[in-house]
């Protein structure tokens, strides 16, 4: 199931000025896999485990957005508000 997170998160995940809108859970984690310019540290670990157990329903969506953010951070993939 595909649900839409409360607010979306565009991050320059691509590169320079090449945004990217990640709205769900399931479009995170395929980034965090496929798309993610570092392959290990805390907070991927980390949320790569979380959007796991949101699509397992163990955990809330939110949590999975928060948890995208603090990885992209980790990873010095800017964000826009």
């Amino acid at each position: 199931m595909h649900i839409n997170w409360s607010k979306p998160v565009t991050l320059a995940l691509e590169g320079p000025d090449q945004w990217v809108v990640i709205h769900t859970t399931q479009a995170a984690a395929w980034a965090l896999i496929e798309d993610w310019p570092i392959e290990d540290g805390p907070a991927l670990n980390k949320a790569c485990a979380v959007c796991a157990d949101v699509m397992s329903g163990k955990r809330n969506r939110e949590e999975a957005r928060q948890a995208f953010i603090d990885a992209a951070i980790e990873a010095g993939i800017p964000i826009k508000d």
